[in-house]
């Protein structure tokens, strides 16, 4: 895998952990309910879900692309259209939370680790997005080394965000400036998905 393109998919990965949604709700619900060490439990149980996600989507496509190199370029089409859709609806978007994020009971350890990786696995549109994006990543990771990195890379982009979620959030005044900015983010990632779906139309021409 070249560096432009891990990059590339080290941004896309980014910006897909920033993107407010539930996730973020579940986090910032567990730090401000039980305090910081929750709230990161919280965020690496939920990034090892996204680990687990990561692992089989491109061990599924890696099979797909071997069995047969048309259905996988039809699933690389299809996915580049789903992301397409997804940046139009990220610059539709009002850029308001879905959910109201409060300050949820004390819970134990126990109980923040289930939610953050009960909130990853059992969120299909993750595993939508995987497949979407992981068609044009395939081809550069056909070394152990190149498939650890397409693992790796979202599992510790997203542990990451969320912790740095659950320090900010220590301080009270932060929460309502990331709420501010998630209509800036809402389109950034727009654009990047738009591109990105552009993209992979382009490597299979």
């Amino acid at each position: 895998m070249t560096l432009s393109t891990w990059l590339g998919l080290l941004a896309i990965c980014c910006l897909g952990a920033m993107s407010p949604g539930p996730s973020l709700a579940m986090v910032v619900r567990h730090t401000l309910g039980g305090g910081r060490l929750h709230g990161i439990v919280c965020a690496w149980a939920h990034s090892i879900g996204i680990g687990v996600y990561a692992l089989v989507t491109l061990l599924g496509l890696a099979a797909i692309l071997k069995a047969s190199p048309v259905i996988f370029n039809t699933i690389a089409v299809t996915g580049a259209i789903y992301l397409a859709w997804m940046g139009i609806q990220a610059l539709r978007s009002k850029g308001g939370m879905q959910q109201k994020l409060a300050a949820g009971q004390p819970t134990s350890l126990w109980i923040a680790a289930r939610d953050g990786m009960a909130i990853s696995l059992f969120n299909p549109k993750i595993l939508l997005f995987f497949l979407a994006l992981f068609s044009q990543f395939v081809l550069a990771a056909q070394t152990a080394i190149g498939q650890g990195l397409i693992v790796f890379t979202p599992l510790i982009v997203d542990g990451l965000w969320y912790t740095i979620i659950a320090f900010l959030l220590s301080h009270s005044a932060v929460l309502p400036k990331l709420r501010n900015q998630a209509k800036l983010i809402d389109r950034l990632s727009g654009v990047v998905l738009i591109l990105l779906a552009m993209r992979v139309i382009y490597t299979l021409l």
